[in-house]
């Protein structure tokens, strides 16, 4: 997918469909969805490793980007 093919709109909905900024727009929306989540003991493993991985699509979506070929994308988005 070249960043041409990934920016294209919706016409009917207006929407990008940029997986980059999806996947930020993702993090981002956890991390203020955590801010309002009870911080019980019982909740504050949950919320460090929700906190971790919904960054980490991001960071893994922008690595596959830099694949070397179809296999090596292949796996990297796997991840």
């Amino acid at each position: 997918m070249t960043k041409k093919n990934s920016n294209k709109v919706n016409e009917k909905q207006g929407k990008y469909f940029n997986l980059e900024d999806r996947t930020l727009k993702f993090a981002k929306d956890t991390l203020a969805f955590l801010k309002k989540v009870n911080r019980g003991i019982e909740n504050q493993e949950f919320i460090k490793q929700l906190a971790r991985s919904s960054s980490s699509v991001g960071a893994n979506y922008i690595e596959a980007n830099n694949y070397l070929g179809k296999k090596d994308f292949a796996h990297r988005i796997g991840i």
